[in-house]
């Protein structure tokens, strides 16, 4: 292991923690500076406040330091504001720039910067405005027509010319049309904020209505806690509140002011902890989370009979109940549906978020996302999903809606993400790495909205510590795939002569599902992986390869555990299996000096078991009963032995008592694992499954039900997986339901992540590329190399009518399947779900079998 990398990731985690969590303010750390406002207040002068200084009157800047951020701050390319991380400036920066240079010009400083500011303005204002002319911001057409008036009364030479002047024209237009469809001071527009939160772009309207002003001003002083709006009331009244509030600002945030002031610390600490969640740096920070949580939790439950007064606060309160409930759930805390479901209950919440998408559409994102864990009996947090979805599908629809989010190409990718992809069925390695692309793009405010869940994202610390720690698993493994494929190659596994090879597969899905909670160097992740990938051959050996006497002399000599007599792919599969069990009872033994040999063997004696009456129903015409094929199903899925291999070697590790079945029955939380996982299988196989004559839960439950059609079979079926999902994550996140530890129950919660991301929708494994594409991009292809943001991948979605089409010629064929002699053979050996192209590419880095990427199990097995 590179003990540099180690070192540097380790220094960096320290650094982030004396800034972040440290008792000192954190605000300058995480909230970003705005240009635009710094400027604002820079161009208050003392003469506003009839000061003097030693009884002679001065008439300079009031906030210096804001004018020395200006000249201390402006960017190569002559900009000051916002650029995604290396690419080009926003269209921010135009606004920006002109109100940074009208605050050098007014004092009569700069004369450099502001000609290299002009120079900007006039290269790039006509190449800005045609990027965003179909979607003009609706902050951007109330503020740049005005910025460039000011602009021209100060002197400045902004020359437009052909293509910008054209622009600009439109851009006047439409902020005609604002005008004059709005009232200045109408506070129930529905806008992200009413025109009077833009005061600064209207200074003459306002000479003679101080009163109007002053009336509208926060118990804080401030104009809709804007600084630059509240800076031009400030000149405009003289307000000594408004003073009071820019001098806050100005005292906390010495540096640059944001572009929204005060912030919500909680609001923002739980945004730092979703950020640092979703980069995958979770892990450095566990101590200052739990800290942080803690405190929310109490809060929460101090507060919990706390109403909304104002529907003015709506997005910000519902954005943070939301992303306080997903964080809580997830760290175990028993939080109710309440807490994020209150609004549904009230019609005129609900019906002004649907009046107000460009407001709601990073709120409802969050709603949705908290949804993803509900528990059983929390049937309102189904109505919020519902309505989080619905809201979120109709924002994705329009095209032409001048709302700033919908501007955002990489906002709108995570959203459509989160609907077609579910969470539960997403690997948290690539995950990682999508958020960490993502924070490079973003933009680091959005008008004058109070986007904390963007502030912070582009702390430049947490995102190069967010790479090195990615790029350093990657290299972990890479090593620990070199060491699978090698003792993959050693027991004969890769060239047993059929099947699938599954050294690469196996171990990809073992290290991209648990890449939050498994440390560095992990026996965890080689585990999973070799259990993974016997089971897959022995799999394949029971579907497609052996006679039934084969098969009944290998299952033998298993329950026997004496592969003495065994030859053939049957002596490779039982040493591979018995070198696996020694080695982990050897570690289990030399930590605990316990031995629990019987105890796994027992696992795949089961195991074993299950496939053996798997086959011998699939060679006779007897049908089991649904319960019956279940019961057989959960075992041979394999899922339990994943699972507990591992959890029997982690720190503290399972009791042995807990690795096999007490009086009959597996722990429950691996009990709904087996069943999940069985009936994720067979809602999505039953088509491949009835052609090579395999039981299925679904095909039987029609067979047991003749009036009924294949699609009630499989809502019948889903129906049944949603309940068992929920009681599983129950069991998975809060305390009381059993005393597994920690990393056991996340062990479970992983090995589901998986087996949904095969059964998603759209069945990974159709097609060879997909795949391909994910494991080079977890294991091998640097953050470094990434240039721009790939396009998500997303499963396509049926219309009914395709769905029915799809399904139309299923029925016909299930009773043939079901109820006919030798049903294996009745299509042949070894068709299954394979991939488009079966050879291995030439020169295969992965060291892929030849003969075949895929066949029958591959679904099933690869974790």
């Amino acid at each position: 292991m590179d003990s540099s990398s180690i070192s540097s990731i380790e220094s960096l985690v320290n650094e982030i923690k004396k800034e972040m969590f440290s008792n000192q303010e954190f605000n300058t750390f995480l909230t970003p500076i705005s240009a635009y406002d710094t400027a604002w207040l820079a161009m208050i002068s003392y003469n506003n406040q009839e000061k003097a200084i030693n009884g002679h009157s001065f008439s300079g800047p009031m906030f210096e330091s804001c004018l020395n951020w200006i000249l201390n701050n402006q960017n190569e390319q002559g900009f000051w504001g916002e650029s995604n991380g290396e690419n080009p400036p926003t269209i921010s920066s135009l606004t920006a720039t002109l109100a940074c240079m009208i605050a050098l010009k007014k004092w009569n400083v700069g004369e450099t910067n502001i000609k290299k500011g002009l120079k900007f303005i006039h290269a790039n204002t006509e190449i800005l405005l045609k990027e965003n002319s179909q979607q003009f911001p609706r902050w951007f057409t109330i503020v740049f027509p005005a910025m460039v008036q000011l602009a021209k009364s100060v002197g400045l030479e902004t020359i437009f010319v052909n293509g910008s002047e054209r622009l600009l024209s439109d851009v006047v237009m439409k902020r005609k049309v604002i005008l004059e469809s709005e009232k200045l001071m109408d506070m129930t527009a529905g806008h992200d904020q009413p025109l009077l939160a833009y005061l600064e772009s209207f200074p003459n309207y306002f000479v003679d209505q101080k009163d109007q002003i002053l009336k509208h001003l926060s118990e804080d002083g401030s104009l809709f806690q804007s600084p630059s709006a509240t800076a031009q009331a400030f000149m405009s009244t003289g307000n000594q509140k408004c003073l009071e509030y820019l001098m806050s600002i100005v005292h906390k945030c010495p540096n640059g002011v944001p572009s929204r002031f005060p912030v919500d610390e909680e609001l923002i600490n739980l945004c730092m902890i979703d950020h640092i969640q979703r980069m995958g740096l979770a892990n450095h920070f566990n101590k200052e989370i739990e800290q942080i949580l803690g405190q929310v939790y109490e809060n929460q439950m101090n507060n919990q009979n706390e109403y909304l007064s104002e529907i003015s606060t709506l997005p910000e309160r519902l954005f943070k109940d939301s992303l306080a409930f997903r964080l809580l759930r997830l760290q175990g805390y028993k939080i109710n549906q309440g807490s994020v479901c209150w609004f549904v209950r009230q019609p005129q919440m609900r019906a002004y978020i649907e009046k107000n998408q460009e407001r709601f559409t990073c709120v409802m994102y969050n709603v949705y996302r908290a949804t993803d864990l509900m528990f059983n009996g929390e049937t309102e947090m189904e109505k919020v999903r519902s309505f989080a979805r619905n809201f979120l599908e109709s924002s994705m629809k329009v095209v032409n809606n001048e709302d700033n989010l919908l501007l955002l190409p990489s906002l709108q990718k995570v959203i459509k993400h989160e609907l077609n992809v579910p969470w539960v069925a997403r690997l948290e390695h690539l995950d990682h790495r999508l958020w960490i692309e993502l924070s490079q793009s973003l933009p680091l405010s959005i008008g004058k909205s109070a986007d904390y869940w963007l502030s912070c994202l582009h702390n430049d610390k947490l995102l190069k510590l967010a790479v090195q720690n990615y790029e350093f698993r990657q290299s972990v493994y890479r090593t620990e795939l070199e060491e699978l494929k090698r003792w993959s190659k050693e027991k004969g596994l890769v060239d047993i002569g059929f099947g699938r090879e599954k050294t690469t597969y196996s171990y990809f899905a073992s290290a991209a599902s648990s890449s939050s909670f498994l440390p560095f160097d992990s026996l965890l992740r080689l585990v999973v992986a070799k259990c993974s990938i016997v089971i897959t051959v022995a799999d394949d050996f029971y579907d497609e390869e052996a006679s039934l006497n084969d098969l009944k002399i290998l299952t033998d000599a298993v329950q026997m555990w004496d592969g003495s007599n065994l030859d053939g792919p049957s002596k490779i599969i039982f040493d591979a299996l018995d070198d696996l069990v020694c080695d982990v009872t050897k570690l289990y033994h030399l930590r605990h000096a316990i031995d629990i040999t019987s105890e796994l063997r027992y696992q795949w004696q089961e195991t074993f078991l299950a496939w053996m009456m798997e086959s011998t129903w699939s060679n006779n015409v007897a049908m089991p009963s649904r319960n019956e094929y279940l019961e057989i199903g959960m075992i041979s899925i394999g899922a339990h032995i994943l699972v507990l291999h591992a959890a029997s070697l982690e720190n503290p590790s399972l009791p042995r008592e807990k690795l096999r079945p007490i009086n009959g029955q597996y722990e429950n939380i691996t009990k709904l694992l087996m069943a999940t996982t069985r009936l994720l299988n067979d809602i999505q196989s039953y088509q491949k499954e009835c052609e090579v004559g395999k039981m299925n839960y679904t095909l039987l439950h029609m067979n047991e039900n003749p009036g009924a059609q294949l699609d009630d079979s499989i809502e019948y079926v889903k129906e049944i997986l949603a309940n068992k999902k929920k009681e599983f994550l129950e069991n998975v996140l809060m305390n009381g339901f059993n005393d597994m530890p920690k990393t056991c129950k996340l062990l479970h919660l992983s090995c589901l992540n998986v087996f949904h991301m095969f059964f998603n929708s759209c069945n990974l494994f159709d097609t060879k590329a997909a795949i391909l594409e994910d494991i080079m991009r977890a294991i091998y292809i640097p953050l470094q190399e990434q240039t721009s943001i790939p396009p998500l991948k997303t499963s396509p979605i049926l219309t009914p009518q395709e769905k029915k089409k799809k399904i139309e010629n299923i029925p016909t064929k299930v009773s043939a399947c079901l109820n006919g002699k030798n049903f294996k053979h009745q299509v042949g050996i070894g068709i299954g779900i394979s991939f488009v192209g079966s050879k291995a590419p030439k020169n295969n880095p992965f060291g892929w079998y030849t003969k075949g990427f895929a066949s029958q199990k591959l679904r099933s097995y690869f974790i």
